[in-house]
């Protein structure tokens, strides 16, 4: 898949503003467990939280659900937050390559000056600069209740179109029994041909 460019964020960002009323974002971010057989003299490296063995499928959703940027492989025992560190997704966030918009100022809220372009994901992720993520506690004030309601509404698409994948591809609901090195091959095929 090719990485979306700066026109393309733009529009992604205009899409979220209207139908999720969270500007300049620019994608909802999450990974999901794919569930795999455990593969052979792979040790711990696939285990995860749910005690299943798995591939981390992290994903970059736009305003319709659709996916534009995808990182397969990632070690089941790897957190959502170490899935995008080690992914070639995370490098390039944290370098500053991705081509997102230049900052600009949110309407209605001028006073906060020139804002970037962001993800949104869930707890699970760290908060960068291009990265936001919800406030945590109970107890906080109604801005920052508010704040955590837009971005868990902007962030629901990633959730959604995972929903849709395991609906659409029932493999996905099941354990897949390949190997690690196979998929990956399988995958770059698939690259290849596009």
């Amino acid at each position: 898949m090719p990485v979306p460019q700066t026109e393309d964020w733009r529009a992604i960002a205009a899409e979220f503003q209207e139908r999720w009323n969270f500007p300049n974002c620019v994608g909802a971010i999450d990974g999901k467990h794919v569930v795999i057989q455990a593969p052979a003299n792979s040790g711990s490296l696939y285990f995860n939280y749910k005690s299943t063995h798995s591939l981390v499928l992290l994903a970059v959703v736009d305003a319709q659900y659709l996916f534009k940027v995808v990182d397969v492989g990632g070690f089941g025992r790897s957190s959502d937050s170490g899935s995008l560190r080690n992914s070639a997704f995370g490098e390039s966030l944290r370098d500053g390559s991705l081509q997102l918009p230049p900052d600009t100022i949110i309407p209605g809220a001028e006073r906060l000056g020139l804002l970037p372009h962001v993800f949104v994901g869930d707890e699970a992720f760290p908060l960068l600069d291009n990265l936001l993520r919800p406030f945590p506690g109970r107890q906080i004030t109604r801005e920052r209740r508010m704040y955590n309601y837009r971005l868990s509404r902007a962030r629901l698409v990633v959730e959604c179109a995972f929903g849709i994948l395991s609906s659409r591809w029932r493999m996905f609901r099941r354990a897949i029994t390949t190997s690690p090195e196979l998929a990956f091959l399988q995958q770059q095929a698939v690259n290849f041909q596009h």
